[in-house]
């Protein structure tokens, strides 16, 4: 089944490699490659005063920058189009997206559908790649002749073995009142993945279902695993005990798998839209 990246690894001799401006928070590892999430503990800032007013705060809000790296053995990687900041080594580089007009097009609808880029590269080789450092977190998992249905736009890197396209939703009155559109991403296969995901891993809630059901008032369920159907329904059986008990429609998981949801991230979106109404004083 699905098995997360290995969490909060103790400083050791020889399972963490660190340095004065960033620590391993997170790593997995087979013959093929390695990747680790690298967390940098402080930013020194610039001669922009405004800058490093921002960096101040940040870091007492312990607000830090991440970065993806990834150790290649003889082995590929699939990335985002732009996520490559630099590399180092024997590595080539070729886009999927298809030579043929029908590969190009089915790229095309596949990037709208979700929400993601039409040309993915793949860096194949030895070698160390470092991708774009973001103050988003990141999550690593190991598929293991599995699939996940993850929300558009979270899909990051994975190892070649594994296999990203879309999935459809199965009614069109769930797809438009379940906020996630006609559309959500399909990670399949074996091997490992890379999500960039809104909040802390630590702050996901995983539900495992046993032919049981899971419903949530909104739109911060990030993935599915398994034999999980998903549908939008009324809160009570009648659409007028719905608007009375102010909850209105649920998003609803069906089925048999697991169900991971971030009960923080609509706290967060909400204090972000209030801060955005304030108006800014000198």
């Amino acid at each position: 089944m699905l098995n997360l990246s290995q969490k909060n690894i103790e400083s050791k001799k020889g399972e963490i490699a660190m340095s004065e401006a960033y620590q391993v928070i997170s790593f997995v590892e087979n013959q093929n490659m390695k990747i680790e999430v690298l967390e940098y503990q402080k930013l020194g800032g610039n001669d922009n005063f405004s800058v490093a007013e921002k960096l101040f705060f940040a870091q007492k809000s312990n607000i830090k920058l991440r970065q993806v790296r990834i150790t290649l053995k003889n082995s590929s990687l699939t990335a985002e189009s732009g996520a490559l900041q630099f590399m180092k080594g024997n590595i080539s580089l070729k886009s999927l997206g298809g030579t043929s007009a029908k590969g190009f097009l089915k790229g095309i609808a596949s990037s709208v559908l979700a929400n993601e880029s039409m040309i993915k590269p793949q860096y194949h080789g030895s070698g160390i790649i470092y991708l774009e450092p973001s103050f988003k977190h990141f999550m690593i998992v190991e598929l293991n002749n599995e699939e996940i249905i993850a929300d558009k736009g979270l899909f990051y890197c994975c190892e070649s073995t594994v296999s990203t396209s879309v999935q459809a939703m199965k009614n069109i009155s769930s797809a438009i009142a379940g906020g996630e559109g006609l559309f959500q991403t399909k990670v399949s296969g074996n091997g490992y993945c890379v999500f960039e995901i809104p909040v802390p891993e630590d702050e996901l809630v995983e539900f495992e279902l046993q032919n049981e059901m899971v419903q949530v008032d909104g739109n911060f369920t990030l993935f599915r695993v398994g034999n999980i159907d998903f549908t939008v329904e009324k809160s009570s059986k009648s659409i007028f005990g719905s608007v009375a008990s102010g909850e209105g429609l649920l998003q609803t998981f069906r089925g048999t798998g697991k169900v991971f949801i971030a009960p923080t991230l609509p706290v967060y979106e909400k204090l972000g839209y209030i801060l955005n109404q304030v108006p800014s004083s000198k």
